[in-house]
């Protein structure tokens, strides 16, 4: 056994997909069911075969083994994949060389510079030099020991500590540039991209560094905060601050926080508030919310209370409700941020305010009372545009219809006139892609399929007789039997994704139809069952060719081809004596 199939046969795949996605048990059988981490969705459409060790979403088509989901979850290469699966499981990954091509090794170079500058800042903090970005920390009320579970650090002001402490690591100039931690002057030499900065590391939702912002600490240094730049490891709109810490947290808690902030995530994190995360320097995108929503559909967004603040919440909630998440706002009296809020009146006051936020509607509606006369006929007409394009991202009817109404109560209008102007001013939206009902195939076919498939040790009795069966041609799933009849010549135990890998897009659908919508486990598939299997399909393809005959026959009388009528006859004839 080659290593990939060794490290395959080591992990389940409904464990490592659970990470990423709730799943929940589909009936009694193998198959587990989850909302599509690839596409959005409200009505599951996404199932882990536990037997077959497979996942396919019936909504995007996505699909494959554990190793191609984690490369398409964490955006990783196929070496990268496997080093984080061996990494997980304390498997010995063989030379890097056997699996990495150029970029694959590039990448791998970037991972590691990350980590040696990540380091290098955390000592830099502790050293002489990083006096004045502890004093700023101690301000902010955030230990030692806090400093160094975030892996806080300091970039020296001088532009040259990094780069050389890379160099004496060997690695080279084209790596370092990739990086995005170094810069490169007219005349070639590097200097630092972070200079005279706090320093906090960006994970991926693994666990791995792959970039940093740098909060400025002397007054006048701009911008405020400085982030990595993107490189073949780092998608700033993909990536949310703290998902790799918070993500257990949110799904014991069944819900995140959104804060703006790096210090606003450290300081609840420090008030044992852990289901928290940030966007890195960007407005939240889809793909954040993405992330967000595999965890949780539920979202309280708690961002500063001043106008920027309250603009970026505004703009956050039509986001989240694009993807169809459940959104509370929280706007902290005072002026306060969350990291001073929770500083000055402690956890339990947060967690009592965070328990009091209003759903969206309610904050934006209390927005718009703030902004707009609602004595005046234009000012409830400005009232209603302020609010429409929210809510027309909601992608529940019954749920849009609901809001239309509570905001014809709030204007105090009639709830038909709210509904025609949303109706004027909805956008068109998609259906949910829900999977689809179970393939069409007969039940024997369907039976043989899954036990081929669940049990191996049936194929060397089964798969013979199977191809010597005159009907084979004529079924329905014949050519995922003939793939398998080729794939069994020369691998008598392949598994399931051998054998989707070896069809056309046509039968790749088919089968994923057939299995993933079965609820059969390994013990209800017998060499007995599949034997039954065997002979049904032969006496339905003889009964059907029985049929065909008799209708040729009669066909041939009227054309008074007594000749034919009587070949045709002696057929059937013969047919029906064979043995059942």
């Amino acid at each position: 056994m080659d290593f990939v199939e060794q490290l395959k046969s080591s992990v389940d795949i409904v464990k490592v997909v659970g990470e990423y996605v709730r799943l929940r048990k589909s009936g009694a059988g193998p198959r587990y069911v989850g909302l599509c981490p690839f596409h959005t969705e409200k009505t599951p459409s996404f199932s882990v075969h536990q037997t077959h060790q497979f996942y396919k979403c019936f909504g995007c088509g996505a699909g494959g083994d554990v190793i191609k989901f984690i490369m398409e979850i964490e955006r990783l290469s196929f070496f990268e994949a496997l080093k984080l699966l061996a990494e997980r499981n304390g498997i010995t990954l063989p030379r890097r060389s056997e699996y990495a091509d150029e970029e694959t090794r590039l990448r791998a170079a970037l991972f590691e510079i990350h980590e040696q500058a990540a380091r290098r800042f955390r000592e830099n903090l502790r050293g002489a030099r990083g006096a004045a970005a502890r004093d700023y920390l101690a301000q902010r009320g955030v230990s030692a020991d806090l400093a160094e579970e975030f892996g806080l650090g300091f970039a020296e002001a001088g532009g040259g500590d990094l780069v050389r402490a890379l160099e004496r690591a060997g690695f080279d100039a084209k790596q370092l540039e990739a990086s995005g931690l170094v810069l490169s002057r007219p005349d070639g030499s590097l200097f630092d991209r972070f200079r005279n900065r706090l320093m906090f590391p960006i994970h991926s939702e693994s666990g791995k560094i792959i970039a940093f912002a740098g909060r400025a600490l002397a007054p006048g240094d701009e911008p405020k905060y400085l982030n990595s730049p993107e490189t073949p490891i780092y998608r700033k709109n993909m990536v949310l601050y703290n998902l790799h810490r918070a993500k257990d947290a949110i799904r014991r808690a069944d819900a995140g926080i959104l804060v703006e902030g790096y210090m606003d995530v450290i300081g609840l994190w420090a008030g044992g508030v852990h289901n928290v995360v940030a966007s890195c320097g960007t407005a939240l995108t889809t793909s954040q919310v993405r992330a967000l929503k595999r965890h949780s559909e539920k979202i309280v967004v708690n961002f500063d209370p001043d106008a920027a603040g309250s603009s970026a919440a505004e703009r956050s909630i039509q986001m989240l409700l694009e993807e169809g998440m459940q959104i509370r706002v929280l706007q902290l009296e005072g002026g306060l941020d969350p990291d001073e809020f929770i500083r000055r009146h402690g956890a339990d006051v947060y967690r009592e305010k965070l328990s009091g936020a209003p759903g969206y509607f309610h904050w934006l509606a209390d927005r718009a009372r703030s902004r707009f006369d609602m004595h005046s006929a234009r000012g409830r007409v400005a009232t209603l545009q302020f609010l429409l394009p929210s809510i027309q991202r909601v992608n529940d009817r019954l749920e849009r219809a609901a809001i239309a109404t509570e905001i014809a109560a709030y204007l105090g209008v009639e709830s038909g006139l709210v509904l025609e102007h949303f109706k004027r001013a909805a956008t068109s939206r998609r259906d949910d892609m829900a999977p689809p009902q179970p393939v069409s195939v007969r039940p024997a076919e369907k039976i043989l399929l899954n036990s081929l498939l669940l049990r191996p040790e049936i194929r060397g009795d089964i798969l013979p007789l199977l191809r010597h069966l005159p009907q084979l041609e004529r079924m329905q799933a014949a050519r995922i039997f003939q793939t398998m009849l080729a794939l069994h010549e020369r691998s008598p135990d392949f598994r399931y994704a051998e054998l989707e890998a070896r069809l056309a897009e046509e039968d790749k659908k088919l089968l994923a139809g057939l299995v993933f919508a079965d609820e059969m486990n390994e013990e209800d598939c017998t060499l007995e069952q599949a034997l039954d299997c065997l002979k049904r399909l032969a006496d339905e393809a003889r009964a059907q060719r029985k049929a065909e005959l008799r209708l040729k026959v009669k066909q041939a009388e009227r054309a008074g081809d007594l000749q034919e009528a009587m070949r045709l006859a002696e057929e059937l004839v013969a047919l029906d004596r064979q043995p059942n």
